[in-house]
């Protein structure tokens, strides 16, 4: 494992990052630790839930002031995500109680997980034209699939710490296209605190969680997000997102090969 002094690094980093693209910490923090600085996958996965959660709760107050935030679809995505993280957190205790380890399921996911985000971050004006044209969906259906959409972030995000982000706005943007940018955003991270903060806790329980870590990444992101958000209007958003999901796509495919 890498020196303590290396973790507020990692968070400046992937703060700046974040800051910059607004895409989801999740998606290269986990990577970045896995492969990088050589943490056990389930380590970096629960340490990274639980830095999201308490990341992710100053963003979604400023959302929520604002208005930006749908509670019913919130509601909806959380009705499916819940019970499946729980689910899932179960699953993985039974299988380290028998002493089955988890490399071989949440490194591919994690592949698979990082190649749909880069999609998405890649084709995210497409998908919003798409919106409402591709499928016509009524407004009953949409709500079903909405908790559907919510199954597949719950296991996701618990197995592998990527999806809230990116991959939720998408899904969001196809379900629900008169939603505003800025209302998909923050019903979005709103359905994200709950859900990281309970897949966190059961990593915690698990054992999964590096206290060194989790304070060195809080130390680096807390700054790195700032000083991003400040000078991101300065660049050029479009090749900055291009070149995110570049990295993202090939990360995804190693970790899909290597899995």
């Amino acid at each position: 494992m890498p020196s303590d002094s290396l973790y507020p690094v990692v968070g400046l980093i992937v703060g700046l990052i974040v800051g910059l693209t607004g895409v989801g910490g999740g998606s290269l923090m986990t990577p970045a630790l896995v492969f990088l600085f050589k943490i056990p996958v389930d380590i970096a996965v629960g340490t990274d839930l639980l830095f999201a959660s308490l990341t992710k709760i100053a963003g979604v107050t400023a959302h929520s002031a604002r208005g930006n935030v749908h509670w019913g679809i919130v509601m909806r995505l959380g009705a499916g995500s819940l019970p499946a993280s729980i689910a899932t957190i179960f699953l993985m205790s039974q299988l380290k109680a028998h002493g089955k380890p988890l490399d071989g399921i949440v490194l591919p996911l994690l592949g698979i997980s990082l190649v749909v985000t880069a999609g998405a971050v890649l084709l995210r004006k497409r998908i919003i034209r798409a919106g409402g044209k591709l499928f016509g969906l009524s407004e009953q259906v949409s709500n079903l699939l909405a908790v559907l959409v919510g199954i597949v972030l719950g296991v996701t995000v618990t197995l592998t710490s990527v999806g809230a982000g990116a991959i939720g706005v998408a899904a969001l943007m196809l379900l629900y296209p008169k939603l505003r940018g800025a209302e998909v955003v923050g019903s979005d991270l709103a359905h994200a605190i709950p859900l990281v903060t309970i897949a966190g806790l059961g990593h915690l329980q698990l054992g999964h969680i590096d206290y060194h870590l989790l304070l060195g990444l809080l130390l680096g992101s807390v700054p790195g997000i700032y000083i991003g958000s400040t000078v991101s209007s300065r660049l050029p958003e479009v090749i900055m997102r291009r070149i995110l999901a570049c990295v993202l796509l090939v990360i995804g495919i190693a970790c899909v090969v290597g899995g």
